[in-house]
């Protein structure tokens, strides 16, 4: 690993009817088809198939999430792009960031 790790990963989650998503944070969880990942700065370059289920992240000690029903995410050291729709009760959230 290398010592210079991004102190933060810049997020874009993108939705059929809205961008959700469009800032900076700390951490994500995604559901993955096997299981939840958690992302943090420095990870490993990946594209991966989403679930359906949580989809959270952290922003200092501000934790934002919703429920999500699958699509994919790009994951690259400093960033990941997620392409998802949200559960219906859901569709009203104001967006974070």
């Amino acid at each position: 690993m290398s010592q210079n790790l991004p102190s933060s990963l810049y997020l874009k989650v993108i939705t059929p009817r809205n961008l959700l998503v469009d800032s900076d944070v700390d951490e994500i969880t995604l559901p993955g088809l096997n299981g939840s990942l958690g992302i943090l700065p420095g990870h490993r370059p990946m594209f991966v198939a989403l679930g359906q289920g949580i989809l959270a992240y952290r922003m200092a000690d501000k934790e934002e999430k919703f429920s999500v029903r699958g699509g994919y995410a790009e994951i690259q050291p400093e960033s990941v792009l997620v392409f998802t729709e949200i559960s219906q009760d859901e569709e009203t959230k104001p967006s974070a960031g």
